[in-house]
């Protein structure tokens, strides 16, 4: 293998990134990633069980001297994320990443790089290597699945795992720990839709160029959802004779913002719809924060269509203008922390199927359920059918952390510097791994990862080198 990563210290982390960047990790395709893992813990005699979801967990004898610390557990996950540029040929199943040394940074070549979590996944091979020369007995699991519902994680048996103070190393800024995140629920609402037996006269009405963004990191910041401006704006037309949909469709990922929506919909005077419309849209926009300046809304006239009954568009006006969305509560005992919220993700129309889906977010399970008991009520009001699932525990933050104030202790000694300590409004396997074994001490910590989840990803090398060193120091300090 052609190295890209020299000059780094220690060598073993980099040729490790290098080593399974070269293996194809789609989520639900870890399974050339897990036989490797596997065969790298029997070469080196570890104890290692790889599941039937395509987990791996490996157990690190204590050096001597060590036998009687208390183990610790290291947590990664193997798949990534799988995006392109356009134009670049590269199979996500078959080729593995073309990496590039940009400077101080490692990117891919018009690809996601992978460094979330690969990087993890690195790191916690290099401590199997050897690298760290004193260590209590140290417990490695590998999950899968973990960007598309945190599915490896959750088939694991837990039973397995001795430690109780653990290192998450999926993170992204270096000298940031996060110590607290939350569960989530997706929710998909369906139902189907009868379309009359006559057309009427079309509209094509477009929503596109909201600034869109993540459901957790970037909810209280008053992002619009251009699937409700789409419901509000159809909402204000209902009045109007003969108006009816024909079709609504937007978003792409239920714990995305939604960034456009298209609607179709039928009316007995196109003219004076469209006039509405635009007045609609030009009050609408001139609402919207700065972040969301290149929205705009679109009239075209369409062919006559097929429209739902009269009936069928009130149940579709309700399911998108009634669910609470965006921030439902702010945390009362940390400063700035969205505590609860829900996006509106996705609405898609298949024929005379319609579907509504949504993304339930916080610590707290009496809020999820909630938010289930609420989509389950209008859903029922409405004829329809609603199906919750992914739902993963949160992670709730503690105000002792053995742990945390190691790691603390650890960074300033390297860095010379204080961490920030924080807690997300965002999914992590911690959660799961919280709701299995309650007393785990754990921080979620990595060096910086920037534009994760997109073809910029590009891994900052400086920090590589700076975490293994407080990770070096983390261990003495044990």
């Amino acid at each position: 293998m052609e190295r890209k990563i020299t000059g780094r210290t220690p060598d073993s982390l980099f040729l490790n990134f290098e080593r399974i960047s070269a293996i194809p990790r789609p989520s639900y395709h870890e399974e050339k990633i897990a036989a490797f893992l596997e065969n790298f813990a029997k070469e080196r005699g570890f104890f290692v069980v790889r599941d039937e979801a395509k987990n791996v967990f490996v157990r690190v004898p204590a050096t001597p001297g060590m036998e009687n610390v208390p183990p610790i557990l290291l947590q990664a996950h193997t798949d990534m994320v799988c995006e392109k540029d356009a134009g670049v040929e590269h199979d996500f199943l078959k080729d593995g990443i073309d990496l590039v040394v940009d400077g101080n940074y490692l990117r891919a070549n018009g690809t996601t790089l992978g460094a979330d979590d690969g990087i993890g996944v690195a790191l916690a091979m290099t401590v199997m290597d050897g690298e760290i020369k004193r260590h209590p007995v140290v417990e490695c699991l590998f999950t899968s699945s973990e960007e598309v519902g945190l599915g490896g994680v959750c088939e694991f048996d837990f039973s397995l795992v001795t430690a109780r103070r653990m290192l998450n190393l999926d993170n992204s800024d270096l000298g940031i720990i996060t110590a607290g995140s939350c569960g989530g629920v997706r929710s998909d609402i369906t139902f189907s839709a009868t379309r009359e037996d006559k057309t009427r006269p079309a509209l094509k009405l477009t929503f596109s160029g909201f600034a869109g963004g993540h459901s957790g990191e970037n909810i209280h910041e008053g992002r619009a959802n251009a699937i409700r401006a789409m419901g509000l704006l159809l909402q204000s037309l209902s009045e109007l004779p003969g108006f009816r949909i024909a079709s609504v469709d937007g978003g792409g990922k239920t714990n995305a913002i939604p960034r456009g929506c298209v609607a179709v919909i039928g009316v007995d005077d196109p003219g004076a719809a469209e006039d509405q419309a635009n007045a609609f849209g030009e009050r609408y926009l001139a609402t919207l924060l700065p972040i969301d300046k290149g929205a705009s809304l679109t009239v075209e006239t369409a062919e006559d269509e097929l429209c739902f009954t009269k009936e069928d568009t009130s149940r579709l006006l309700s399911l998108l203008c009634e669910p609470r969305i965006g921030v439902l509560k702010m945390s009362e005992n940390v400063e700035g922390l969205v505590e609860w919220s829900q996006n509106l993700g996705i609405v898609k129309t298949e024929g005379e199927k319609v579907s509504v889906m949504l993304s339930s977010r916080s610590a707290i399970k009496e809020q999820l359920d909630a938010n289930e008991k609420e989509l389950s009520a209008l859903a029922a009001k409405n004829g329809a059918d609603v199906k919750f699932h992914n739902r993963y525990t949160g992670w709730e933050y503690a105000p002792k952390s053995d742990v945390r104030d190691r790691y603390l202790d650890a960074y300033k000694k390297v860095l010379g510097k204080d961490a920030v300590v924080n807690v997300i409004h965002a999914g992590l396997e911690c959660g799961e791994i919280y709701g299995k074994i309650p007393e785990m001490d754990m921080i979620s910590i990595a060096p910086t990862i920037k534009d994760l989840h997109s073809p910029t990803e590009r891994l900052d090398l400086d920090s590589a080198e700076a975490f293994w060193k407080t990770l070096v120091a983390f261990f003495e300090g044990l």
